[in-house]
């Protein structure tokens, strides 16, 4: 009998194809196969011929690009040399998550469809297209979709003898068993991200814990929007980076959040654990250390900040032993409730932990070990840098939009990575934070001679003064900046900076302030008018264009 194992591949930006993917791992144990969900990256593509089965999952992400955890793999997957039947031996399925306000919509999917295809690869069904758009999201394709997907693989590699289907009432066993060692055992140290000199570059397994050596906020305290320039000292780190690169920083959650977590979980902080999978041959999470305290779990990994998705009501389902919350949990997991759940938790943008709070009689009955089934990872964000390592050698600065906003519900909504970084204050103490850096879009002329015109309002200014620092010290003056923002006298970031440098002849500069007269005055209107200049630079000079918001 043909061996019962499936691989579920992803491709995900925002976590969401993630999410389904592991959705799809756990249908597949109720249906008795072994199965293995892992980023595509993270899979060695060269043992795709000898795998039988395999769902992928992916998004689509900017302008029909491929998310950053399947880049490896979408490049050797289009290599012109791979043989026509190389896939002959596997059945497969595509499911793409995308959004149809999009002109490329799924393309990533369909792409990827077409490519499997071709090396002779079996489909067990049509690409399904998830959208974003539809009133019930994804769902209203991938729910039909993975009813037609199981028929055809249970059809395929039937139930052995003797098996039975684990009914949807059954709570499946957690991915891992958390293991409390003796109240009386020694701690890891607290600050378990130690400055190290690092083997390779920095990367996200390890990073590099960068110290802060100034947060400056570069907005009026008169102003709504508090926006940070931020420098890290890399000095000894190993990285190196260009203009337009994106360094990403790995944040974390705040202590009365934490202690919150805790309370209403009913779990002592500072208990030390170990975590073993259930099952063999399941990797253990790479970013957690061995032994860890809950402390460290709940601050760097879970992320309770985060709206929580269909996933995790049905898993809290489990739990529910009060009626009343049995009832709003098993609506909010169904398909007919996703409306009710996208304006309980997504509209307002309910965090995690708020949900707990009010499911409270659930809450206090989650066991420990189901936490890393129910709430995802805290994932890291990327920042433009905003500097020159010709200009700023060892250093590293990031400009920062703090995120504040108000929704239907009581407290503000809060940015969790901006946030914390605004919170970090040098001047109490050494203040480290992960981070690692990678190569970004945007790419500056190698020719210096070429003009570049930069179009950055607000804080997209960012990846244009990493340029413009980098091309003054190589001595560049076809340097035009369109710069817009509200108020001359409240967010114009970097003012002095960018009048030295028109006085020294290094850049030309146009600005937009749009509040400061009543006709409101935008970055597009400055270009109108300065249009002879703008067309001068591009017939004659060859200039390349840049915008970022």
């Amino acid at each position: 009998m043909a061996e019962r194992r499936l691989l579920v591949l992803f491709g995900s930006q925002t976590g969401t194809a993630q999410d389904t993917a592991e959705r799809i791992g756990r249908e597949a144990k109720r249906w008795h196969l072994r199965c293995r969900v892992e980023a595509l990256d993270s899979c060695d593509v060269a043992n795709l011929i000898h795998e039988p089965l395999v769902v992928f999952v992916c998004a689509t992400t900017g302008q029909g690009d491929p998310p950053d955890n399947m880049k490896m793999f979408w490049r050797f997957l289009f290599r012109k040399n791979l043989p026509a039947g190389s896939l002959c031996q596997l059945d497969y399925a595509v499911l793409g998550l995308g959004d149809s306000s999009y002109p490329k919509f799924n393309f990533v999917a369909k792409k990827l469809h077409k490519r499997v295809l071709q090396l002779g690869g079996n489909p067990l069904l049509p690409v399904a297209l998830g959208d974003d758009q539809h009133d019930l999201g994804p769902d209203a394709v991938v729910d039909p979709w993975l009813v037609a997907l199981w028929d055809k693989i249970l059809a395929l590699y039937p139930l052995p003898p003797g098996l039975e289907i684990i009914s949807p009432d059954v709570r499946l066993p957690p991915k891992y068993t958390l293991h409390y060692l003796p109240e009386d055992s020694p701690h890891p140290g607290s600050d378990l991200l130690q400055p190290t000199a690092p083997q390779g570059a920095p990367c996200e397994l390890h990073p590099f814990a960068a110290r802060v050596v100034s947060n400056q906020r570069v907005t009026a305290q008169s102003h709504f929007q508090d926006v940070r320039l931020i420098e890290f000292d890399i000095a000894g780190s190993g990285i190196t980076f260009s203009a337009g690169d994106v360094v990403m920083i790995q944040p974390q959650n705040c202590p009365e959040d934490v202690q919150q977590f805790c309370q209403l979980l009913r779990l002592e902080p500072d208990r030390c654990f170990v975590l073993e999978p259930t099952e063999p041959g399941t990797s253990l999470p790479p970013l957690l250390p061995q032994p860890c305290t809950i402390r460290y779990l709940v601050t760097h990994y879970l992320d309770i900040s985060c709206v929580p998705r269909r996933s995790f009501f049905e898993l809290l389902f489990y739990f529910s032993t009060n009626e009343l919350e049995r009832e709003k949990l098993q609506e909010f997991s169904s398909a007919q409730g996703q409306e009710e759940l996208y304006s309980y938790c997504n509209r307002p943008r309910r965090t995690t932990l708020e949900v707990m709070w009010d499911f409270p009689h659930t809450t206090s009955a989650i066991p420990a070990d189901y936490l890393l089934d129910l709430i995802p990872r805290i994932r890291p964000r990327a920042f433009s840098i905003a500097s020159s390592l010709l200009a700023h050698p060892e250093r590293l600065q990031i400009l920062v939009a703090v995120v504040r906003y108000k929704t239907r519900l009581s407290k503000p909504r809060r940015g969790l990575c901006s946030t914390w970084l605004a919170s970090l204050n040098p001047e109490q103490g050494d203040v480290h934070v992960p981070v690692w850096v990678k190569r970004g879009g945007m790419k500056f002329p190698a020719d210096p001679a070429t003009p570049v015109i930069m179009i950055g309002p607000g804080t997209g200014v960012a990846p244009f003064r990493a340029a413009i620092q980098e091309r003054v010290a190589l001595g560049c003056k076809g340097n035009c900046l369109f710069f817009g923002c509200r108020y001359k006298s409240k967010d114009f970031y970097c003012q002095t900076e960018w009048e030295e440098l028109v006085t020294k002849g290094f850049l030309t500069l146009f600005t937009a302030f749009s509040r400061d007269q009543e006709e409101k005055v935008y970055v597009q209107h400055r270009i109108r008018e300065n249009g002879r200049l703008v067309w001068e630079l591009l017939s004659t000079g060859n200039a390349h264009v840049y915008l970022a918001g």
